[in-house]
């Protein structure tokens, strides 16, 4: 008997795969300027939301990995865009800062951030995008604690 696996185009993961790359390239494509990726570019703006934040939390908000949220604030921090310090409560925890380079360029990258958010829902009419949206967002909260890095952002309705 000769085996014949499934097609991957019945997968959804397939397609989620895909699309994730599609939207790497689209966000590289408009924010090439500012030389930002979208980890970095979320980690940012949640700190700039949440200032004070320390790096665990912060590894929640955005739906990172804890163990190498540490990689990306190292860079950020090289660039002068965010300040690690010590907190008052807990010497091992590091409570995250964005400086006044990383608030110009969050105000400076965020038309170019949402252009490439424009351009990935492009192809649907405005009812279809919602809808999108709406489905997508449930599908993550839905099955947010099977991550590997589960997002605090998405809590579960009651």
């Amino acid at each position: 008997m000769t085996f014949k696996p499934a097609e991957l185009e019945h997968f959804p993961g397939y397609y989620i795969r895909r699309l994730q790359q599609i939207a790497v390239a689209v966000f590289a494509d408009e924010t090439q300027a500012w030389g930002v990726t979208p980890v970095q570019f979320a980690a940012l703006s949640a700190i700039m939301r949440q200032p004070g934040v320390d790096q665990r939390t912060l590894a929640r908000l955005i739906g990172f990995d804890a163990s190498t949220i540490g990689s990306v604030l190292d860079r950020l921090e090289a660039r002068g865009l965010v300040t690690r310090s010590g907190s008052p409560k807990d010497r091992r925890v590091r409570l995250l800062h964005v400086t006044e380079e990383g608030v110009s360029l969050l105000k400076n990258a965020e038309p170019a951030v949402l252009k490439a958010q424009q351009r990935i829902l492009e192809p649907l009419t405005p009812e279809r995008r919602a809808q999108f949206m709406d489905l997508i967002t449930f599908l993550i909260k839905e099955n947010d604690e099977l991550a590997r890095a589960p997002s605090s952002g998405f809590p579960k309705e009651a």
